[in-house]
């Protein structure tokens, strides 16, 4: 759908925020269900007045949508009604007054060191092949030593990973870059796995085939592994890990790199830097996994929890 304002809101997004593809996919279809539901209603999205905008987060509460999907879907309706205001298109702004619906509190999965180990022990020696090994040793090495979201290490450029660096420059969010180090481990699989692609990028050349410039390179559209890929292939891992796939994807190794950090006693403000958030209040999520963590040992452990 994406008529009217939608269209010029999401172009300003791209341009003043430098928002990413996937981050403008998810505004369109949140805008476009809201404008769905409205026309059916009779409304239009352009005209539509507080209660109506109320009218359909009842309807989506009343549909069984989680507290986050309602909480992102008005997040989407405030920015763009913030923007139709701001730049003369309505004279008021209908969503100022709307209170969130907040999300859940759960607490992010994570993964113990032990299973980290095996996983990563899983990337290494599982595979159709020994590219394929380097490959995945190289992604899952690389993912647990930064805590990278998923988007960033597959879209990662070859000269970020040229002359053994200590240091990976990463783009995230916004196009903003920061600077993560390179465990001895991860530096090692990197650099394996740029000697093999370099020597496949060379036999590519003499066969007329232009090279790559991404690290993990795919003859898909977007010329890069697919976070969707790499979802299926590290599921694999974890079952030839003996994980349970269900507590294994990208996310979970990103949370599990913040959660030992902050175990072996790293500052919370490093590990905001380290993850690129923009925020310290994100960060602090991992305090509760962690104190959850302190619960439950003192009530397995302690003499007197026992009853």
């Amino acid at each position: 759908m994406s008529g009217g304002w939608v269209p010029l809101f999401l172009e300003a997004l791209a341009a003043e925020r430098g928002a990413a593809r996937n981050t403008l996919e998810s505004y369109r279809r949140d805008l476009d269900h809201a404008e769905a539901w409205l026309t059916d209603q009779g409304k239009d999205l352009q005209r539509a007045q507080m209660a109506d905008l109320e009218a359909y987060l009842v309807d989506c509460d009343a549909r069984g949508l989680s507290r986050a999907t309602r909480a992102r879907r008005l997040s989407a309706l405030k920015q763009l009604y913030r923007f139709a205001f701001e730049e003369g298109l309505r004279e008021d702004n209908p969503a100022i007054r709307i209170a969130g619906p907040g999300r859940d509190k759960r607490l992010p999965k994570t993964l113990s060191l032990e299973e980290v180990d095996r996983l990563l022990e899983a990337a290494e020696s599982h595979g159709r092949n020994e590219t394929d090994r380097a490959r995945d040793r190289c992604l899952m090495q690389l993912l647990y030593a930064t805590g990278m979201r998923v988007s960033e290490l597959v879209a990662l450029p070859l000269s970020a990973a040229r002359g053994d660096p200590r240091m990976l420059l990463i783009r995230g969010k916004g196009g903003k870059e920061r600077m993560v180090p390179l465990s001895p481990p991860a530096r090692e699989a990197l650099a394996t796995w740029v000697a093999l692609r370099d020597a496949q990028e060379d036999a590519a050349r003499m066969a007329g085939h232009s090279a790559s410039g991404f690290l993990f390179p795919s003859r898909g559209k977007a010329g890069h592994l697919t976070r969707h890929a790499f979802y299926l292939r590290i599921k694999d891992l974890a079952v030839r890990a003996g994980v349970s796939p269900e507590k294994v994807t990208p996310h979970t190794l990103r949370h599990a790199f913040a959660t030992h950090l902050l175990e072996n006693g790293a500052d919370l403000r490093a590990i905001q830097t380290l993850l690129g958030h923009a925020d310290v209040a994100t960060t602090e999520i991992y305090t509760h996994v962690l104190e959850e963590r302190l619960r439950a040992l003192v009530l397995e452990h302690h003499p007197l929890s026992k009853g």
